[in-house]
């Protein structure tokens, strides 16, 4: 039943420890029906087993009244998910809007808001990967490393909780790398600069690769059948033919590789993010975006070469097996030194060409999918701007009852008005919340709802981004990219805030 997930998700969003966080979801997932598994676990970690259905924001605005009596089982809410992202076509966005309405009509006030956070993204309850594995090893009474290998092999944690809970550790055994199943890729930590990365790499020599601002992509050929995947696991083949003929142009026939795809201008500098990221997305008119906008493909690491498992290998090894398979224009440029002012020259010469930073990687390290391996970190250089707190939406979870989520507005000179940017909730800790809220509620102006306090502009927030990015969402036509707060600065006024012009410098 929806409403069991609900009651869960609750409990573990109250609950701050990680075993208590485990032993609600555990007891959950060991009573859940077999045929149900697989959607328990996706809801539970903030997925769906759909990934998306094509539902903004302004769709789950004016829903119905809930029913008084839960009744709706996961089978029933999952149908009503696919008969949404189904809806194409002229009429689609009213379709998709009839169905939202006939699902929210159907469930509880509680499970309205559960399905409020999971489709818009914002269920933070604390049930992150490592958190449900080791529920769902729990539940099915199996060791967690099974569940982490499986998971490496598989990429999907649904679909291997599901075979814990029904099938246990033959089930998860069961799971191996195959071409054209997709495994969750490896992602790096983070380090201020070059030389801190060094020392938390144990200070040998690594290796620094050019870090691309496109869009990551897994890259499986067996015989002349080749598919690609995103980071998510979406598989775009028919969208980026220029890989597809890049690895059907390898010697290697049997091959699984990890890389980017990004759009490059004729002097070699990248696009900006949103335009690599539109022209990925893009499923029409494919042979007129490749002259407009083509595609540029490098790849990082292999994971499979000539029907050989990698996975296991260090870096060093499945580097080498890259080099081998793979000519050198369709490489990652790369670097391998122990020396700190050698890495910041390598460092410093890829921002000039224009790209994010560098990813840095112990020569040891074997491929930890789907993980944050010890093994590669990331330096990018750290934007941040001066920017005016417009609103503030309630938080759920640890956060309910506190105002969270900040939208952010650059000053606009010639108006004299705030021109929204986005919205962040990251970087807030729990004695930010504290204050933010009562100064917000102190500052509250202007009509204001269940979610949202819009309050006057007059706090000064430092905020660190990735980059800024064309966006139709927002009145000045820009978004920042994974904005987070560094600290409030009451030593500035509103006027002093960054402007319009300068985050636009930032675009282009």
């Amino acid at each position: 039943m929806l409403i069991d997930l609900a009651r869960t998700s609750a409990a573990v969003a109250a609950d701050s420890a990680r075993l208590a966080k485990i032993r609600h979801l555990a007891e959950l997932l060991s009573r859940v029906e077999p045929a149900e598994a697989e959607i328990a676990v996706a809801y539970l970690s903030g997925e769906l087993p759909q990934r998306q259905i094509g539902v903004g924001w302004r769709t789950l605005q004016d829903l119905p009244e809930p029913r008084q009596i839960a009744s709706a089982s996961l089978s029933q809410v999952d149908d009503l998910l696919t008969r949404i992202k189904a809806q194409t076509g002229p009429g689609s966005q009213a379709a998709r809007k009839d169905l939202v309405y006939e699902l929210f009509r159907s469930v509880t006030r509680q499970e309205q808001s559960f399905l409020l956070r999971l489709l818009g993204g914002e269920l933070r309850q604390g049930a992150l990967n490592g958190v449900m594995i080791e529920a769902v090893a729990k539940a099915a009474a199996t060791p967690a490393a099974e569940v982490r290998r499986a998971l490496t092999l598989r990429g999907w944690l649904p679909a291997v909780g599901a075979a814990a809970l029904t099938g246990g550790v033959e089930a998860l055994r069961a799971f191996h790398l195959e071409v054209g199943q997709p495994v969750s890729p490896m992602l790096a930590q983070s380090a201020p600069n070059v030389t801190a990365a060094l020392e938390k790499l144990g200070g040998g020599a690594v290796a620094l690769e050019w870090k691309l601002d496109g869009v990551r992509v897994q890259a499986h050929r067996s015989g002349s059948s080749v598919s690609v995947f995103t980071r998510t696991l979406d598989d775009i083949t028919a969208q980026v033919p220029e890989l597809v003929e890049a690895v059907l142009g390898l010697s290697a026939d049997d091959i699984v590789l990890d890389g980017e795809v990004i759009a490059l201008r004729p002097d070699g500098r990248p696009e900006p993010f949103q335009v690599t990221a539109g022209r990925v997305a893009s499923k029409i008119d494919i042979s007129r975006l490749r002259e407009t906008t083509p595609l540029s493909v490098f790849f990082f690491d292999a994971l499979r070469v000539g029907g050989v498992d990698l996975l296991d290998l260090p870096d060093s090894e499945r580097h080498a097996a890259l080099v081998a398979a793979v000519p050198a224009e369709l490489l990652t440029p790369r670097l391998v030194t122990a020396d700190p002012e050698e890495g910041m020259t390598f460092f410093a010469d890829v921002l000039r060409r224009g790209h994010e930073g560098v990813v840095m990687k112990s020569p040891a390290t074997p491929y930890a999918a789907g993980r944050r391996g010890a093994g590669w970190i990331k330096v990018k250089p750290r934007h941040t701007l001066d920017l005016v707190v417009l609103a503030a939406e309630w938080g759920h979870g640890r956060r309910q009852g506190k105002l969270s989520n900040l939208h952010l507005g650059a000053r606009d000179p010639e108006s004299g008005d705030f021109v929204m940017l986005g919205k962040t909730f990251k970087g807030l800790t729990d004695e930010l919340l504290t204050w933010q809220t009562e100064r917000f509620l102190a500052l509250a102006d202007g009509p204001s709802d269940e979610w949202v306090v819009k309050v006057r502009p007059e706090l000064v927030v430092e905020v660190a981004f990735d980059g800024v990015q064309r966006s139709p969402r927002y009145p000045g036509g820009m978004a920042l990219r994974f904005a987070r707060v560094l600290r409030y600065r009451p030593d500035k006024r509103a006027e002093d805030a960054d402007t319009v012009a300068s985050v636009r410098d930032l675009l282009y």
